[in-house]
């Protein structure tokens, strides 16, 4: 027996090629030239050679499907079934091409299987043909069909009616519901209807323990099926006598609603269930005018946006969330009956979906992650470059294959590591800059972009620290002035001179060192913390503007590390510190997935407390500053001595790991 399949390569016509090849008959494959490939791999995967699996040079969209006349003429009479799968089933794809595709395509198959004057030609259709019907559609509906405005549902009905009226060969259909992969291996090819969802249960995975709780959607019933069943009902049906002329639901009989469907597969990815689940209905007595222009709001439009987008889901898939088709499949059940052809539960197989797609689907696994992918050949600016954090991340930054320009002070200290950093292979260019003077600041912007053009990633790294109490610093105001003038001032003249280039561009990254001190507001450290804090309220401001302009900000909150900047503060040898490289980790990280904000957990609870629990926060963090005093030289003392440090301040520097004293 010898069959034609078109989309015999995508992912339900292979696994059907397999069914066709085991029955002992010959299979030709529709195949565009430059797609040969793709058939060669069906024979290696099936073990078969190209007299079992022949592959028909073609395309869809072209009279008799492109067919030459010789192979036409060849194939005449000999077909016993036509099985047309060739489709677009990607609902975010443009109107044209699923046109072109869907309705299109069909009439050129049913031509061509009319030319070979086909047996039977077997559609495969989709419940999308019954667009968005309220209530039960049955197998024998068609015209009742409502609500097709999406250019998907419309095109996979006017195929349909394609093969209803025009084709005059006898003819079956056959509709499935959204077809998710192997039940038993869990291939699938393409992330497609509630794989959509995934990357969100992720996330939720990723930010919450198992256990906490979460609220979800309740929504409609959505119709999956693994393409097993498909398969197997497919392949079973189209050999039935008796049949032509009929439409059959390959669909679950039972389906679950989206909440349910979203609970399933959060259990199946270790991830928080939805302990309460919104049904939208409720909201029904709000008019639909006021939903719509509330939906219609620009901000609102602009976080929907983002959050889809962040999630990777198209906008049009949200339209059905709320489905309201059930589908009868009482055809379906007659002619399956008897056999061991029967929908799985989705709790049964959602465990091996989801292990296939996050080992070979998720779209992170494409995305270059590493920080080489991120800054090889794009210039990377790093102010404070001679030691410390700064160091440490030009270090990694020369690793990755970065154009890297270092800023510091110190000539003859600068000129050493721009000979160390270009023993590594890189690319360095060393301009020594004073960051607190503001002149100077400006010749280095200038400098830097008459040289290299742009930059792609600033890292305000150059600071200054004190670590004096209040009560010795009446006569100190220099203090507070010294701290601003380089922390804040020296930090936003070089955003400010960059940033023209970088929005014109519509590309760039700053991260700014800034201090775990502005969430614990650290004793001691006021001038410090406050430099730190207006210059993330600067960035916040600026991020604001610049959302739209692709041009973003990482502000990281960093917790104690050992550099020369905490030298002077001899306690600090006795507490637990972090060490540059560490501290560089995290500029890493910010410079390759560009967060908002690092900062320790430590560092985030103690902000929340001081949100929920100001005075208690406060009490905790005047215990520590009365348990560490002032060092000696803060205190007017010409010569540092190493200072005693008991059991009970080494406990608790512990449990406040990496917080300023």
């Amino acid at each position: 027996m010898e069959y034609f399949l078109t989309g015999g390569t995508g992912f339900i016509g292979r696994f059907l090629v397999e069914k066709l090849l085991n029955r002992g008959g010959t299979v030709h494959v529709l195949v565009r030239e430059q797609s040969l490939a793709k058939v060669e791999r069906l024979r290696e995967r099936y073990g078969v050679d190209e007299s079992r699996l022949k592959a028909v040079i073609g395309d869809l969209t072209q009279p008799n499907l492109g067919i030459d006349e010789a192979t036409l003429k060849s194939l005449k009479g000999n077909v016993r079934h036509f099985f047309h799968l060739a489709a677009v089933y990607d609902m975010g794809a443009d109107e044209e091409s699923q046109r072109a595709a869907n309705i299109d395509g069909t009439h050129q198959a049913v031509e061509a299987a009319q030319a070979m004057n086909a047996g039977c030609f077997h559609h495969v259709s989709s419940i999308a043909a019954a667009g968005m019907f309220k209530g039960t559609f049955r197998e024998d509906m068609f015209e009742e069909a409502e609500k097709l405005d999406h250019p998907y549902l419309q095109t996979k009905h006017d195929a349909e009616k394609v093969v209803r009226y025009e084709c005059k060969i006898p003819f079956r259909i056959y509709r499935p519901g959204m077809v998710v992969g192997h039940s038993k291996t869990g291939e699938m090819d393409k992330v497609d209807g509630p794989y959509y969802f995934f990357k969100m249960i992720q996330k939720i995975r990723a930010a919450l323990p198992q256990w906490v709780p979460t609220i979800g959607i309740e929504g409609g019933r959505l119709n999956i099926v693994p393409v097993d069943f498909v398969v197997d009902a497919l392949d079973h049906i189209a050999h039935l006598d008796g049949e032509d002329g009929n439409c059959f639901h390959l669909v679950d009989p039972d389906p679950y609603k989206v909440g349910e469907i979203l609970n399933i597969f959060c259990e199946a990815g270790h991830a928080p269930r939805m302990a309460m689940r919104v049904d939208s209905r409720m909201f029904g007595f709000i008019p639909p005018f006021i939903r719509q222009s509330l939906k219609n709001l620009p901000p609102v439009r602009r976080l929907t946006s983002a959050v889809l987008d962040d999630m990777g889901i198209p906008p049009s898939v949200m339209s059905f969330v709320n489905y309201p088709t059930r589908f009868d499949a009482r055809e379906t059940e007659r002619v399956l009956k008897g056999t061991d052809i029967q929908v799985p539960r989705l709790t049964d197989y959602a465990a091996t979906l989801w292990d296939y797609w996050e080992r070979h689907l998720d779209p992170d696994l494409f995305k270059d992650r590493t920080l080489r992918g991120t800054v090889e050949g794009r210039v990377c600016v790093i102010t404070g470059a001679t030691s410390g954090i700064g160091l440490a991340t030009a270090q990694k930054l020369a690793d990755a294959g970065a154009i890297l320009v270092i800023g510091a002070r110190k000539p003859e200290r600068l000129k050493e590591v721009a000979k160390s950093l270009e023993a590594r292979g890189a690319s360095v260019h060393p301009y020594q800059c004073d960051f607190s003077d503001m002149d100077q600041c400006d010749e280095f912007v200038k400098t830097v972009l008459d040289n290299h053009g742009q930059v792609d990633v600033l890292v305000n790294n150059a600071g200054r620290s004190i670590r004096r109490s209040l009560d010795l610093s009446f006569d100190r105001f220099h203090d507070f002035e010294r701290t601003m003038q380089l922390n804040y001032f020296g930090s936003v003249r070089l955003i400010m001179g960059f940033a023209p280039n970088m929005l014109e561009r519509r590309r760039g990254h700053i991260v700014n060192i800034s201090s775990i001190g502005v969430l614990t507001n650290a004793p001691r450290f006021s001038a410090y913390v406050a430099s730190k804090s207006a210059l993330d309220a600067f960035s916040r401001c600026a991020a604001a503007e610049w959302s739209d302009r692709n041009v973003t900000f990482t502000t990281i909150n960093m917790p104690l590390v050992k550099t020369p900047m905490i030298a002077p503060t001899k306690i600090y040898d006795q507490v637990p510190t972090l060490t540059p490289d560490e501290a560089a980790d995290m500029v890493a990280e910010a410079i390759v997935h560009r967060p908002k904000r690092i900062a320790t957990r430590l560092g985030v609870f103690a902000q929340v407390l001081h949100a929920l629990a100001p005075k208690m926060g406060e009490i905790v963090m005047n215990t520590g500053y009365r348990m560490f005093p002032d060092s000696a030289m803060a205190s007017g003392a010409r010569r540092a001595e190493k200072p005693k440090v008991s059991t009970e301040q080494v406990a608790f520097a512990a449990i406040m790991r990496g917080i300023y004293w």
